[in-house]
């Protein structure tokens, strides 16, 4: 009977050659500083997740209720000295009500720090300045005296006053939005200045309106 002899290691070399596979390694994706800059509202730490205001609600999405020409709801809130204060009480001279996402925030600093630079202009129009977040006052009380801001801000914690007064919110509902109102000494709303990424932007045209009414 014959016998098929192979020579030693012909097997293998009738077998394909197969390359070893290399996986390789994955790149993290950094998010440009110019983006990573824009995002003046949140609050960055070293955890992955940024920090807003804990009373914001990231599902309830605002639509104006305050028009131009309408007198905006009332409200009673507290300072940063844990004072009682109410809209009436600004009656009968121009009001500046800013809305802004958080206290110790890039941009809402550099929003505060332009209103107190500019704020004996805004004295000069016989207007007062008010600051609202849904910060508390202690945090309030920390931020006005660490970069020494001479106007009221007040505590919306709960965000009532926000959703009363229809401030729209921005990044799908993430971030508390940035809005401005100019009333007229009778209380009616004479302007409504929206800009998150431009937040000293709100100085200049609020100033601007005051100077030429």
């Amino acid at each position: 009977m014959a016998t098929l002899s192979l020579p030693k290691h012909s097997l293998p070399s009738l077998l394909p050659p197969q390359t070893p596979r290399t996986q390789s390694p994955r790149t993290p994706t950094f998010l440009p500083k110019s983006t990573q800059s824009q995002f003046h509202g949140l609050k960055l730490s070293n955890s992955s997740s940024p920090s807003v205001p804990s009373s914001f609600s990231a599902k309830s999405t605002v639509f104006a209720k305050v028009n131009k020409g309408q007198a905006p709801p009332a409200f009673t809130l507290k300072d940063q000295d844990g004072k009682t204060v109410s809209l009436s009480k600004f009656k009968g001279k121009p009001v500046v009500v800013y809305f802004y996402p958080a206290d110790e925030t890039p941009g809402c600093t550099k929003q505060a720090c332009a209103f107190r630079d500019s704020y004996e202009k805004f004295k000069k129009a016989g207007a007062e300045v008010v600051g609202i977040s849904g910060d508390d006052s202690s945090s309030h009380k920390a931020f006005a005296k660490k970069y020494r801001l001479p106007f009221t801000l007040l505590s919306d914690v709960g965000d009532k006053v926000r959703k009363d007064w229809g401030v729209p919110s921005d990044l799908f509902g993430a971030l508390p939005g940035r809005q401005t109102y100019v009333l007229d000494k009778n209380g009616v709303v004479q302007l409504i200045y929206n800009n998150q990424f431009q937040p000293e932007k709100h100085i200049d045209e609020t100033l601007k309106f005051l100077q030429s009414a």
